[in-house]
């Protein structure tokens, strides 16, 4: 071969490639929910009676044993009156469960109160807290018990977003970073990045920047006063405003033939209160009826 074409040859190996989202293989790229128990993901902001009624319904209703963790939010302690907010709603029985020692963390006495919990709810604030909290640790395994009894794991803001695998804007310096120095969530639902605050803080576009680096990944974005209701594989939508869904796909009520849509890998649509959504399949499950 002449020498010019190998060095050629060479010289090219070594220009970095652009990847796009058909050439880079999804790895584990199923997106499952919990098998047994039921989630509540809450975008933040002010949230209506029918959100936290419908929380603590799923735990059984106003007898049921509910944890409140507010540790995200990154105060020195908390008062027991932060679990004000889901007694003025009817909850009877609810402990607020916090510590930043990882020893206490797991410890069986500090723990105790999550052993027969019928329902967590996470606080907002920074999710990174709770990764740095309970990652890893006695308490996590308990907080995961909860969904293997039947019970239900709620959250707003950053209690939404650690329910995912992938931690959306985990870094320590702000709140900006979408793949930051915290990158791995609790996992309640695989496969997943979930954002909050979306049409509320224009953070529409944001999740683009997990899905290019991480393309395998089904990304969920949820507006304040909205919720994702996640039983098995199937997401139902509840609240006011609505949920983002980042599957490289686009599906509209009255349909996309006549659109101009932009590339695959800059797609998304919105799903409203009564929406479902097969996240196995990554497809609406139940198509309303064209308005």
């Amino acid at each position: 071969m002449n020498i010019r074409i190998i060095i050629a040859v060479f010289l090219l190996s070594l220009l970095p490639v652009k990847y796009t989202y058909s050439q880079v293989p999804a790895v584990n790229s199923v997106t499952t929910g919990p098998v047994t128990g039921t989630l509540v993901i809450v975008g933040g902001g002010r949230l209506s009676d029918t959100i936290i009624t419908r929380f603590i319904e799923l735990a059984g209703g106003p007898e049921a044993r509910i944890v409140l963790v507010p540790t995200a939010a990154g105060a020195e302690s908390y008062a027991d009156s932060e679990g004000d907010m889901l007694r003025s709603r009817g909850a009877k029985n609810v402990t607020v469960f916090h510590t930043y020692n990882r020893d206490s963390a797991n410890s069986v006495s500090f723990t105790r109160p999550l052993e027969n919990a019928d329902g967590v709810w996470f606080g907002g604030g920074r999710q990174w807290h709770l990764v740095d909290a309970y990652k890893g640790t006695l308490t996590e395994t308990l907080f995961r018990k909860v969904l293997d009894r039947g019970g239900v794991i709620g959250g707003t803001s950053a209690g939404a977003t650690i329910q995912g695998s992938f931690l959306a804007r985990g870094d320590t310096r702000n709140n900006q970073i979408m793949m930051g120095d915290h990158q791995e969530g609790f996992g309640y639902v695989s496969n997943i990045a979930i954002d909050q605050h979306v049409l509320a803080r224009n953070r529409q576009f944001d999740m683009y920047e997990i899905l290019r680096e991480k393309p395998g990944l089904l990304g969920i974005g949820i507006d304040e006063n909205t919720a994702a209701i996640v039983r098995a594989d199937t997401l139902e939508v509840i609240g006011a405003s609505y949920v983002l869904i980042y599957d490289g796909s686009f599906w509209s009520r009255e349909g996309s033939d006549l659109k101009k849509l932009p590339e695959k890998e800059f797609l998304f649509y919105m799903l409203k209160q009564g929406d479902r959504y097969d996240l196995r399949k990554r497809a609406i499950l139940i198509q309303p009826r064209r308005q």
